[in-house]
């Protein structure tokens, strides 16, 4: 009955850490496409141009 246990939580433990290393993946992947995008600036509303310092 007791090495039941182990083998279980061997097997839950590789479940779980394969699913994190999964989600690490796909947002690593998702970060990289949004910085890869070009960002625009929106337009200025009255059509002057911005004041800087």
């Amino acid at each position: 009955m007791t090495d039941k246990i182990p083998k279980k939580a061997a097997i839950a433990a590789g479940a779980i850490g394969s699913a994190a290393i999964a989600a690490a993946l796909l947002y690593a992947n998702r970060r990289k496409k949004m910085a890869d995008e070009p960002q625009q600036l929106p337009p200025i509303p009255s059509g002057e141009k911005p004041e800087t310092d």
